[in-house]
């Protein structure tokens, strides 16, 4: 069998922000359930009372904001994954040289296709074309992330484990 095709890696327009923001919440779907798990429904639901809401949000801010550089994964001409490339500034301390590939999210339907890698190595790229020399991602050390965790793992990012502790009170 052939491997999938390299998927085309374009910026981000401002007419993908329906497509994209729609793929991201069902990519993050298992991630949010995953969070229920853990959680507990109790502490789930104070911190994500509404989570399909909060994640449009927060991606629709990312992409219409200056802060980060945006890159489409386009597939038959229909957005099937992001990215979303933060960079540091001198006043960020120790992490002043780095990167920060902020989002990353690929449709559920073209998942295990390499869009995620490509998505990866384009924010890498940008990172590096700005003189950083240091790329960050982050991800929960839950379920819901293992996948995510994989992939950054194979892409050559070493994790630092944290731990994050929640109690109602």
């Amino acid at each position: 069998m052939p491997p999938p095709p390299t998927p085309h890696i374009r910026p981000f327009l401002p007419a993908d922000v329906d497509a994209v923001v729609a793929l991201s919440l069902r990519a993050w779907a298992p991630v949010f359930a995953s969070f229920e798990h853990v959680l507990g429904r109790v502490v789930y639901r104070r911190l994500y009372p509404d989570w399909r809401r909060q994640q449009a949000e927060a991606v629709r801010e990312v992409l219409s904001g200056d802060r980060a550089r945006c890159w489409v994964a386009e597939s038959d001409g229909r957005p099937v994954g992001f990215v979303a490339v933060v960079l540091t500034r001198e006043s960020d301390g120790p992490e002043s040289d780095c990167g920060e590939i902020e989002m990353i999210a690929v449709d559920p339907a073209d998942q295990r296709r390499g869009v995620g890698a490509a998505l990866l190595d384009r924010g890498i790229e940008h990172i590096r074309e700005a003189g950083r020399s240091l790329a960050v991602i982050g991800a929960g050390g839950d379920p819901g992330h293992a996948p995510a965790r994989h992939a950054y793992e194979r892409a050559g990012f070493r994790p630092l484990p944290q731990v994050r502790y929640y109690r109602t009170i």
